[in-house]
């Protein structure tokens, strides 16, 4: 098993799905900014470093006459309505350590605030990771938010595609473990000593991968200008991923972006695009009261339905795990979430309309 995905791995160790082993590869850092690379109980090893951020198409973006985006807000921007794609938190992991990842380095409201900012832009929210470079890179779609290798391995097939880290961001070690019982566990173990050698570490940097090595020597032989985790400033200014809270609360954080935004994207798109129309407004005529109703749209769109803390409960958590712990069952959940979207979107469109009105 490998993925980009620590959390996942925390979560197949705990259910006793993967063995232990003691690879016999030398050359691996430690650490990767201030995350370990490996298991500290030898059941997973980082094979590479992680990054979450932006891919955007450059002609697409001139002929949009788009600026470059660096930050998550940016994203937010009117003039990226429609222009931007994710795919699902619930069906792609590197998504979902993105989303924690802003949620962690923001806060939980302000996270979600700046998701469901962006989100409101969103053309598309895809069921595979890999549909967002493949749109970005045919230019179906001019941003996309990915993992770094995507936009890294497009542009040295000849794509015209950049990519940035947000300053809200981490690098994390993606992963490889043997499965419990594997029936090959030779071949498996092989396998695991290739990729962690210095040989196998090279073959990362190949056009078509481009990944980011945990052998720092391994960066000796990377062309010009490849990132470089371990050296490059821009790296040791990233958060601390805190994976045990990520893994707390895995299930309803992707559940609340399905509900709040997957399932309820047009909703959302058309209190967004009126908020963005009452601002353009406001901005030529200013008007107190539509200021205040744009606040409270902004403030209607942004409302969670549950606090960080709750998220983490478990009550939450069993309606989601099956547990027995006494709470709502995961379908109430759904459906009370699904509902409090519906209604304050509702609310934050029919407010922003009435601004607009007052703006003209």
């Amino acid at each position: 098993m490998w993925a980009s995905a620590p959390d996942a791995f925390e979560v197949l160790k705990s259910k006793q799905l993967l063995q232990k082993y003691a690879p016999k590869a030398k050359g691996v850092a430690e650490k990767v900014g201030s995350f370990p690379v490996n298991d500290r109980d030898g059941f997973y090893f980082g094979f590479a470093a992680s990054g979450y951020g932006v891919m955007w198409n450059e002609r697409y973006l001139r002929a949009n006459k788009l600026p470059e985006p660096k930050e998550w807000q940016d994203l937010a921007k009117p003039a990226f309505f429609d222009h931007v794609s994710i795919s699902a938190p619930s069906r792609s992991g590197t998504t979902h350590l993105t989303i924690e990842t802003i949620l962690q380095g923001e806060g939980w409201d302000k996270g979600w605030r700046t998701v469901k900012e962006m989100a409101g832009n969103f053309r598309t929210v895809t069921d595979r990771s890999f549909g967002v470079p493949e749109a970005v890179n045919s230019g179906q779609v001019g941003v996309g938010i990915v993992i770094d290798f995507f936009a890294f391995s497009a542009q040295a097939a000849g794509f015209p595609v950049k990519f940035a880290y947000p300053s809200v961001t981490t690098v994390v070690p993606a992963n490889i473990g043997i499965i419990a019982n594997a029936p090959n566990r030779a071949g498996a173990e092989a396998f695991v000593e290739f990729i962690l050698s210095p040989e196998g570490q090279e073959v990362l940097l190949e056009p078509g991968i481009r990944r980011l090595p945990v052998n720092m020597q391994t960066y000796e032989k990377a062309p010009a200008g490849y990132p470089n985790p371990f050296k490059d400033p821009q790296f040791q200014k990233m958060m601390l991923f805190d994976v045990d809270k990520s893994e707390a609360r895995t299930a309803p954080v992707d559940v609340l972006f399905d509900q709040l935004i997957t399932f309820q994207l047009e909703p959302l798109k058309a209190a967004t695009k009126a908020v963005h129309d009452a601002e353009a407004a406001l901005a030529k005529k200013n008007n107190e009261k539509a200021r205040a109703l744009v606040k409270e749209a902004r403030d209607l769109i942004a409302a969670m339905p549950i606090s960080e803390a709750q998220a983490s409960s478990a009550e939450i958590r069993g309606a989601f795990t099956g547990a027995k712990e006494k709470g709502a069952r995961q379908a109430e959940l759904e459906s009370q979430w699904s509902a409090f979207a519906r209604e304050r979107y509702a609310q934050a469109r029919a407010k922003a309309e009435e601004a607009l009105k007052l703006a003209r």
